[in-house]
């Protein structure tokens, strides 16, 4: 085998170790990896008051990137995985455009985000209801964001458990921002 083989093969094998070596991520074809993030806390700490049962009870406001191109439907669910009664769903949109960059304070004026769909909570109603754990131990609030390949095409009010399983084989990328909260 000549020098120029060799070399060749040489490079082949260090590229192939290096992508071995890679993390494994939630990418896109560009590169583009999803995130969640909110402008009043960051991930894993205190959600500010305001956006809870002990404030005024809105949402917070939420900021994505790195959507896949796929994407052609977004959906995000908020849960409280500590209520003592079992995981309590907070919030459900779904059906919403991957346009949509985010969500300000009090989410969308009316309805849902980008033509998407409200969802039914844990405490039986459409919408945002704010963390509100009993008094106590600190509580973990998980804001997953999901895109999908298809839209979920549910009527408006389906439960976080209906939208969960019309995105099989939907699934493109998830993402999660955690926020505590103790009353």
């Amino acid at each position: 085998m000549d020098l120029l083989a060799s070399t060749w093969v040489v490079v082949q094998l260090l590229g192939i170790a290096l992508i071995l070596t890679l993390p494994a991520s939630a990418t896109d074809e560009a590169g583009r990896s999803l995130a969640l993030s909110s402008p009043a806390f960051e991930n894993g700490s205190i959600i500010p008051e305001r956006y809870t049962c002990s404030g005024q009870n809105e949402s917070p406001p939420l900021k994505w990137a790195g959507i896949p191109r796929a994407a052609r439907s977004l959906a995000l669910i908020l849960d409280d995985p500590d209520a003592p009664l079992g995981p309590f769903v907070h919030w459900v949109i779904y059906d919403f455009s991957p346009s949509t960059p985010g969500l300000p304070a009090g989410g969308p004026p009316s309805g849902a985000p980008g033509n998407g769909e409200r969802g039914l909570n844990g405490g039986n109603t459409i919408g945002y209801t704010g963390p509100c754990p009993p008094p106590g131990q600190p509580h973990h609030y998980h804001f997953r964001l999901y895109a999908l390949d298809h839209p979920l095409d549910l009527k408006a009010g389906a439960t976080a458990q209906q939208v969960e399983m019309a995105m099989k084989g939907h699934l493109l990328g998830s993402t999660e921002l955690v926020g505590i909260f103790q009353r």
